[in-house]
């Protein structure tokens, strides 16, 4: 393995903190944070319920919108007062977007059957090539030698 130099190590270093820079920059524009405060609020109030309730029933108190806890209110002001939907993105995209078209989605093949009036007639290639009989063996003549 070849050693860096002190340059090398302090490139590296750049460009690891400049990828996680744009990261988090990308996280804050686009909303990100929230979502991941949402989730921690969750994944907080399932481990709260899920000590004195059955899986299923705390998940549904879980995502019950009746009880927020004070995480999920915070978040809920915060993308109310940022312009943003109340709502999660992907129920706000679900009622802003139709249809989704994906580049990687082809279009269906388009398959036509011929109509066809009536069947073809069924017709036997080999019944009319031999009209004569089968002749008889030919004689065996020009054997020499007995058979013993």
């Amino acid at each position: 393995m070849a050693r860096r130099g002190r340059g090398g190590w302090v490139q590296c270093v750049r460009f690891r903190l400049s990828i996680c820079g744009l990261l988090f920059a990308w996280l804050c524009a686009s909303g990100g944070l929230l979502d991941i405060a949402q989730v921690f609020a969750w994944t907080r109030m399932y481990a709260g319920y899920a000590q004195s309730m059955s899986v299923g029933e705390a998940l549904a108190q879980t995502f019950d919108p009746a009880k927020p806890c004070e995480l999920c209110v915070a978040v809920l002001k915060v993308r109310e007062a940022s312009g943003g939907a109340a709502k999660t993105p992907a129920a706000a995209a679900s009622a802003e977007i139709e249809k989704v078209v994906l580049i990687a989605q082809g279009a269906a093949p388009l398959v036509i059957a011929p109509v066809l009036e009536e069947w073809p007639a069924a017709r036997d290639e080999f019944s009319g090539m031999r009209v004569e009989p089968v002749p008889l063996p030919p004689p065996r003549g020009g054997v020499v030698g007995n058979i013993v």
